[in-house]
């Protein structure tokens, strides 16, 4: 397992090692021990999330504000997806940045997102399986989000088309008028 950064020094891209012939594969998709040692920090994950898209489906961009912060591993094990973080901590200097990734099932990558970031991503292949850790619980009232195509952020999600979205998904706040972290 190696850690690869990204533009945002905290949000990191997890690639496994792949053990890989004639049957098909293995690789272990988390390993505490290694992912302290590739990433700096621990995890202490709470809850596994797997959701299931067609294609054209963006989902987020989503977050919890503290006390119920949760910093996410994500990963795809069914398609492919353009994966993206957005950090929302007012005194980072990368504030209302992102950046995007393509996870799939077959680069098999991750992405390490920590606390104090919005989270979301595009599906790119008709059916998508994407499962992810969180190292808090879901609280509805810690639930928060921010526009998908907030101008001031300025995501390019490589889009052909109008993307499917959730009513909640539909109606999120732009950054500046988004709750964040402090």
């Amino acid at each position: 397992m190696k850690a690869i950064d990204t533009a945002i020094p905290d949000v990191k891209i997890i690639e496994p090692t792949v053990f890989a012939d004639d049957r098909g594969f293995f690789f272990e998709s988390f390993s505490a021990l290694k992912f302290e040692a590739v990433v700096g920090r621990s995890a202490n994950f709470v809850q596994d999330n797997h959701s299931r898209s067609g294609k054209g489906v963006l989902r987020g961009l989503h977050y919890q504000l503290p006390p119920h912060a949760q910093a996410k591993l994500v990963r795809v094990v069914v398609g492919e997806v353009y994966d993206v973080a957005v950090d929302i901590r007012k005194s980072s200097p990368t504030f209302g940045q992102w950046v995007g990734v393509l996870l799939s099932a077959e680069n098999k990558r991750q992405l390490w997102i920590p606390e104090g970031f919005a989270h979301g991503f595009l599906t790119l292949s008709d059916d998508v399986e994407f499962v992810y850790k969180t190292t808090n619980y879901y609280a509805p009232e810690s639930d928060r989000g921010i526009r998908w195509n907030d101008p001031q952020i300025g995501i390019d999600w490589m889009l052909n088309g109008e993307p499917t979205l959730s009513p909640k998904d539909q109606r999120q706040p732009l950054l500046a008028d988004a709750e964040v972290f402090e």
